[in-house]
């Protein structure tokens, strides 16, 4: 797979300016998978207990940075590795757990691209898009090949 310096480049700068506001866009993200699908919430343990995503929430942040960070991270692999690899099965083992399904996966992905659209503004082209696209994608099929 080839991911250039510049896709790389786009995803890093856009996920720092998705951390200078994290608690913003944490709300985002978690209401637009709600949105999507509200049954989601009991997937989460930070949101089992309310009908809203509470901004300032630790672990939402926590998490949502965490989402980001590794899309992020999986940028940089393909950009240097042509691939994306897992040191581990964790995140199989615990996706597997919560009862994610291919759809799930797509849920975040679309959540996580309309975040980033709002993140980055009118700044958005379409390669911009298709760097986190791919590095999403990537990623997902990373977790996906390590769920048991």
């Amino acid at each position: 797979m080839s991911f250039t310096q510049r896709q790389e480049a786009l995803v890093n700068s856009s996920w720092e300016a998705f951390n200078q506001n994290l608690p913003f866009y944490s709300v985002l993200f978690y209401t637009f998978i709600l949105e999507k699908t509200p049954a989601a919430k009991n997937m989460f343990s930070f949101l089992k207990d309310s009908n809203e995503v509470i901004q300032g929430n630790p672990s939402a942040n926590a998490h949502a940075k965490m989402v980001f960070g590794m899309v992020r991270g999986a940028a940089i692999q393909l950009q240097v590795k042509g691939e994306v690899v897992l040191e581990d099965n964790v995140l199989g083992v615990v996706h597997t757990q919560k009862g994610v399904a291919d759809r799930h996966f797509m849920v975040v992905k679309e959540a996580l691209l309309k975040t980033m659209k709002e993140v980055v503004g009118d700044k958005r082209s379409e390669e911009f898009s298709v760097a986190w696209e791919t590095a999403y994608d990537e990623l997902a099929y990373a977790i996906k090949k390590t769920m048991i």
